[in-house]
């Protein structure tokens, strides 16, 4: 499903006029998307991160999937210089390219690049981490999200990308299984969707956190840790 079904194009470019203004690192990479066809969280959802991570203060950010690092460049100019951004990703060499961008941008001094599986990497880390980013396998985030729910401190925010739409994500099965709809249980979709699906309900479930969506992108989920 295009994204135009749920965001007007022109409401979205006003997004991003009214946003944080793109760097040239940004541009670059936008340009690089743009080309390579590589899914980003794009400008009008990058400058909410930045905002989102401005509003709890962060200090310590994990990301589960970084790809080059285009989330993580959005958000690091909001942390302090001795504060910490851990980016991880399976392929190295888009890692390697995420620490030349954010080299680049002035901000390597705050990040930390873990190779590897995300789940396996946050294992390894004590909390607390103020902000925490979710897009990697759509499968993974109900998972994700109860291995990092301990390190999140009241106050710190949950965000899980492509809680709307991508690739392999039915929007219309995934309203029907949130949704509540009498047939859940036999809705034919992709593990992607019903990934999405678990994930969305973990958190609405959770009496910790409240959450809310953000239209923005392929759709923003926010959780707040409130108790």
């Amino acid at each position: 499903m295009d994204t135009e079904e749920f965001l007007p194009s022109v409401t979205a470019s006003f997004a991003e006029a009214v946003g944080p203004e793109a760097d040239a690192v940004v541009e670059e990479m936008d340009a690089r998307a743009d080309r390579e066809g590589f899914p980003t969280v794009g400008p009008a959802v990058g400058g909410w991160l930045r905002l989102l991570a401005r509003a709890v203060d962060a200090e310590r950010v994990f990301e589960f999937g970084s790809g080059y690092g285009y989330s993580a460049y959005w958000m690091a100019p909001a942390l302090p210089p001795d504060g910490e951004l851990v980016l991880t990703e399976f392929d190295e060499d888009e890692l390697a390219d995420a620490r030349e961008y954010l080299e680049r941008g002035g901000y390597a001094d705050r990040a930390v690049f873990e190779a590897g599986d995300a789940l396996a990497t946050v294992e390894g880390y004590r909390g607390p981490f103020d902000l925490v980013l979710l897009d990697h396998e759509k499968e993974r985030y109900a998972e994700a999200f109860e291995a990092v729910r301990e390190k999140v401190p009241v106050g710190g925010v949950v965000c899980a990308d492509n809680a709307m739409t991508a690739g392999p994500i039915e929007f219309d099965a995934l309203r029907r299984l949130v949704g509540g709809a009498e047939d859940a249980d036999d809705v034919d979709t992709t593990d992607a969707t019903r990934g999405i699906a678990d994930y969305l309900e973990t958190v609405r479930a959770d009496p910790a956190f409240e959450t809310t969506l953000l239209p923005l992108g392929e759709g923003l989920s926010v959780s707040i840790r409130v108790e």
